[in-house]
């Protein structure tokens, strides 16, 4: 398949959706898939129209991880596989980490069930949204296969022990235990889950362009740093964000009770 086959993009309005489109495979990261992907997160990356990202899936279920086949077959090499699975696992982690740097909120959107490298994809997002019936693992372990590079998305987005309870039980846990955990932001029926997906979406690209770029940055970047660091860091990004036209702008029509301005994007 193509990679405009494998991933499906559609753009409305400052909002572009894309479809994990390999159903047969749970939408399995292949090669292939994680080819397209990081392609189309790079395209979506320097495209100024586009406001936020929805991330979904074709067919009754999110993401099953890696290709186990695929994988399985690169044994027959000379090393066993072990130089292809280290770049198979590199370029994985590439792929993750461009959601996490695309300047564009990413929300996943997630139904049936998203296991290993798919829950750590819907980890790597910066939001999610879940339907009631979805389930999410780290289930790598039951197959002798720790799932470690999961476990870095999944570690920064739950506590500790939690964290350690997926990766070491391998169980899947229903949508509200994992938004009890915080893995997910809000649960919805199916049936409303691409309406409600799409909701937060919009109001997201209802904000300022700009302000949204400058403040998902910081927000990786703070989260990794020394509580004072933190604080110098974002104090300067503060600063830098009241130059901007649109804190002018919008601060002003706050302060004269008057109604927002349309955004500048600057």
């Amino acid at each position: 398949m193509t990679n405009s086959e494998l991933i499906k993009r559609v753009d409305d309005d400052g909002v572009t959706v894309l479809t994990l489109n390999a159903p047969t495979s749970i939408n399995a990261l292949s090669e292939a898939m994680l080819a397209a992907l990081s392609l189309t997160f790079d395209q979506i990356g320097t495209d100024c129209s586009v406001k936020v990202v929805i991330l979904r899936s074709a067919g009754d279920h999110f993401c099953a991880g890696h290709n186990l086949k695929e994988m399985t077959a690169r044994r027959k090499d000379a090393d066993g596989g072990f130089q292809y699975f280290q770049d198979l696992f590199k370029t994985c982690s590439a792929m993750m980490l461009r959601i996490v740097h695309l300047p564009q909120p990413v929300i996943a959107e997630v139904k049936g069930i998203a296991t290993a490298a798919g829950c750590q994809l819907v980890a790597s997002c910066d939001l999610a949204v879940a339907s009631e019936d979805a389930k999410f693992a780290t289930s790598g372990v039951n197959i002798g296969l720790f799932c470690s590079t999961p476990m870095v998305a999944l570690s920064r987005n739950v506590p500790r022990k939690l964290a350690m309870e997926m990766l070491l039980l391998g169980e899947f846990l229903p949508a509200a235990r994992a938004a009890e955990m915080g893995l997910v932001n809000r649960i919805v029926q199916r049936e409303a889950l691409e309406n409600a997906t799409l909701e937060m979406a919009r109001t997201i690209a209802s904000k300022s362009t700009a302000a949204i770029k400058i403040g998902k940055q910081a927000f990786y970047a703070q989260a990794e740093l020394p509580l004072d660091e933190a604080y110098a860091l974002t104090g300067r990004v503060m600063a830098t964000n009241m130059m901007a036209k649109d804190a002018e702008a919008g601060i002003g029509a706050f302060t004269r009770k008057e109604p927002m301005p349309e955004w500048r994007d600057e």
